[in-house]
């Protein structure tokens, strides 16, 4: 088999791989057409001029001792490395290379796609490991110490106190249901941002009621001087899940209080529209900004928040990700008149059986 018939022949011009035959010196002697698809270059500048000139500096290294190898008489197969694109930026290459008397005979084949892939992947793990070590040190580590510190608390309580001390405690009690509610917020974040989704564990035939009952009258006794009117008419069992949805309520509620005019109650209302559940907070308050509404259901994102408000800004995107768990939605309009949440999920999907969630 001669140079000649080889350059000439169908294989040579028409295969997407790069073919080249190599001197022993390193020198390209011949390349075929696939040089200039893959990496812009022309034969006639790529022929006489050394491999070493085309591959990147941290890859010549590895490529000198492959190249002694092969001068022995060893073949290179499946062997990796980085050479230049004539337009800039640089393209993987697998080569296959066998010697033929003083001559190397080369093929490559452009593996570029397969390592960015192979390289997202390991992205992709390193960011799964990340997220299963961030939530364990919520659910774990934070919580640990938090419930520690409640027992202890609880324990100190049965001892005799002087009314200074039970002040101490109270607001002590008061800052570590913060702490529990901030991890809370953050691993609903977390699992929701980082974990694939919100989890909600829906139950069939679920009466939602009572526990939206239960939420009105804790935020009621937290905030003894706002007026919270409840109008529940919705009474009947359906396929949800009652504590999200009860935290979606509380969210509500707490985002009312914080931005609401506080002389003027707040209307909480249940009912069925059209085939749907809607449960609705409406306060009575400054409009609000036209900036702050295309920005209300993301994380971190405060407007005009007291300063004696501390939360993470994850109310609203949490409650928004559990009516999107309950193939439902949360939407606000907001004018002088006053600003309403409104969550709306269907009983019933569109083929008539109960919602699966």
């Amino acid at each position: 088999m001669t140079t000649s018939m080889d350059t000439g022949s169908v294989t040579w011009r028409l295969t997407p791989d790069l073919l080249g035959i190599l001197d022993n010196t390193g020198v390209f002697r011949y390349t075929n057409p696939a040089w200039q698809k893959t990496l812009g270059w022309l034969p006639e500048e790529i022929e006489n001029r050394s491999f070493f000139e085309f591959i990147h500096p941290d890859d010549i290294s590895a490529a000198q001792e492959a190249f002694a190898d092969i001068q022995t008489g060893k073949p290179i197969l499946k062997f990796e490395n980085r050479y230049h694109h004539k337009e800039g930026g640089y393209r993987w290459l697998s080569w296959n290379c066998v010697p033929d008397e003083k001559l190397f005979f080369c093929s490559a084949r452009d593996v570029t796609d397969e390592k960015e892939d192979q390289a997202a992947l390991k992205t992709r793990d390193a960011e799964a490991k990340f997220r299963e070590q961030f939530i364990a040190v919520l659910g774990h580590d934070l919580r640990n110490p938090i419930t520690a510190i409640g027992a202890a608390l609880r324990l100190i309580g049965r001892e005799p106190q002087t009314d200074k001390a039970r002040g101490y405690m109270e607001t002590t009690q008061h800052s570590l249901d913060r702490m529990s509610n901030l991890v809370d917020d953050v691993m609903d974040f977390a699992r929701a941002r980082l974990g694939g989704g919100l989890e909600i564990a829906a139950d069939d035939n679920v009466l939602v009621q009572p526990a939206l009952e239960q939420v009105v009258e804790e935020v009621r006794l937290g905030n003894p001087s706002i007026a919270i009117i409840e109008d529940f008419r919705f009474n009947d069992f359906f396929r949800c899940d009652p504590d999200r949805i009860a935290q979606l309520l509380s969210n509500l509620l707490s985002n009312a209080i914080t931005h609401g005019n506080n002389d003027k109650p707040v209307d909480v209302s249940t009912y069925e529209d059209n085939g749907n559940f809607v449960l609705s907070v409406a306060n009575v308050g400054e409009p609000i900004p036209q900036a702050a509404m295309e920005m209300l259901f993301q994380p971190f994102t405060r407007s005009d928040v007291r300063e004696s408000q501390h939360g993470l800004g994850l109310g609203l995107f949490i409650a928004h990700e559990i009516a999107r768990g309950h193939r439902g939605s949360l939407t606000v309009s907001s004018d002088l008149e006053g600003t309403e949440f409104n969550f709306v999920m269907p009983l019933t999907p569109a083929d008539g059986h109960e919602t699966d969630i």
